[in-house]
């Protein structure tokens, strides 16, 4: 893989520069705006005046994937060794011993198992944990048992960055428990009481809180010394991000045995076929999406990686409806079983008018049936291709119906997010490749033929 030479936005500098005046600080910013690349060459730029390593926490496929790419994509992050803290026991204690890596990546679901591992001695000069939303449920007494784990040792910690997209996806009443490790309470109260007790009274149920009407502009004004609040590029263009997934080692082979024979074996008793090339693109399409159909039009699921990379997308979402652009009917049912809660664009217009009105969380859609004319963007902001195609009029047809100009036509000053989720080293980059540079099919496949 050829590094690329990163050219930073204005906003990005920002993130590194706040990141760096800071010993503990906030940066809020959304998916694909390169929160990751900004927080490493922070990470870099320190370590070059003697900070130790870093320890970054995130969901699993994020840990595992997602900041060990962004290391291995850039040029002046080639010095700079990743190390997964992930697997079964004895690999996250082989990882613990990598005395060459610079930043330790770990999902959340391991801090517990990793406090009594450490057992109080950290070595880290800066944790970074990715989603902060993930420690909203801190306290200081009881609370979830993962960021209690973390609280023990976080100001022992010299450095901490937290990042997310949606600080507050619920409400201010959020932030309490991310904002603890940065100052221990000490601009939003010692304890998650005092901070109710002061900014909300109880609710109509008698369970719950709810804020002040002077709540959130005290509590931002309390904040603004350590958060950055990132907007990214000006809206006259999509925030474009690529979510790279790996295909797990059979669908793996098996996707390598359609490429090069034409045919592969799903199982004892399941063949699956290409008696072209043509044919063949769509096969090794369908794998990258994670389903192929047989040669009787029965579809085989091959991996869910991709089912997973959505609901990192909707997470972070935090409740903003989302439209998914699926390719395959296959793709449509096993989003329909991943989440009930989803709508599929069709000929009733009550589904256009309650997607509009806010009321549908997840819209799937085939780009086809995104034509001209269809108005979504009163709906949301947010695009994601779970899978794709190569028909370029269907892809900028879809993208427009939530498009900047008509995100501005309606009275909307807010960015346009579009997603696409790629299995790495497929047809899937290709795929891409074309959509963005409007190329030929044909040329597509033949430069990617004398790359091999």
């Amino acid at each position: 893989m050829t590094r690329k030479v990163w050219t930073p936005h204005p906003y990005q500098l920002d993130i590194v520069n706040h990141q760096l005046a800071l010993p503990r600080g906030a940066t809020f910013a959304g998916m694909g705006t390169g929160k990751t690349v900004s927080t490493l060459t922070a990470i870099a730029t320190a370590q070059e005046f003697g900070l130790g390593p870093a320890l970054v926490l995130a969901p699993l496929r994020v840990a595992r994937s997602t900041w060990p790419d962004e290391v291995a994509k850039w040029e002046h992050l080639s010095g700079m060794e990743v190390q997964t803290i992930v697997g079964d026991v004895n690999q996250r204690r082989r990882a613990l011993r990598n005395a060459n890596a610079g930043v330790f990546t770990m999902n959340y679901e391991n801090l517990p198992w990793l406090a009594e591992e450490l057992n109080g001695k950290w070595p880290y000069g800066l944790v970074v944990p990715d989603e902060s939303t993930r420690l909203k449920g801190f306290r200081t007494r009881q609370g979830a048992a993962r960021p209690r784990a973390l609280g023990r040792v976080a100001h022992a910690i010299p450095r901490w960055a937290n990042l997310t997209g949606t600080p507050a996806p619920n409400g201010v009443a959020d932030l309490w428990g991310q904002t603890w490790f940065l100052d221990a309470g000490k601009r939003l109260g010692r304890s998650f009481s005092a901070f109710t007790d002061r900014w909300f009274a109880p609710d109509r149920s008698g369970f719950g809180v709810t804020p002040l009407p002077h709540a959130q502009r005290e509590i931002e004004a309390l904040l603004s010394d350590i958060c950055l609040t990132v907007q990214g590029l000006p809206v006259d263009e999509p925030i474009v991000n690529q979510i790279m997934v790996d295909l797990p080692p059979k669908a793996r082979r098996m996707y390598d045995d359609m490429e090069k024979t034409f045919f592969t074996s799903m199982s004892a008793t399941t063949e699956i076929e290409a008696f072209n090339a043509a044919v063949k693109s769509q096969k090794l399409l369908q794998f990258a999406s994670g389903a192929v159909y047989d040669e009787d039009g029965n579809w085989h699921e091959a991996h869910d990686v991709k089912v997973d990379a959505l609901a990192s997308v909707i997470e972070e979402a935090a409740g903003a409806p989302v439209l998914v652009a699926y390719n395959f009917r296959s793709d449509l049912r096993r989003l329909q079983n991943a989440y009930p809660n989803a709508r599929t664009l069709d000929s009733d217009p009550g589904t256009i008018r309650a997607w509009n009105a806010g009321k549908i969380p997840i819209l799937l859609a085939h780009p086809a049936s995104a034509g001209h004319g269809l108005n979504l963007q009163d709906g949301g902001n947010i695009l994601c291709f779970f899978s794709v195609d190569w028909n370029l009029e269907y892809h900028d047809q879809i993208i427009e119906r939530i498009g900047p100009m008509r995100q501005k036509q309606a009275g909307h000053n807010r960015p346009v997010f579009v997603h696409y989720l790629l299995a790495r080293d497929t047809i899937d980059e290709l795929v891409v490749d074309r959509l963005r540079n409007k190329r030929q099919i044909q040329q597509v496949l033949m430069e990617a033929m004398r790359r091999r």
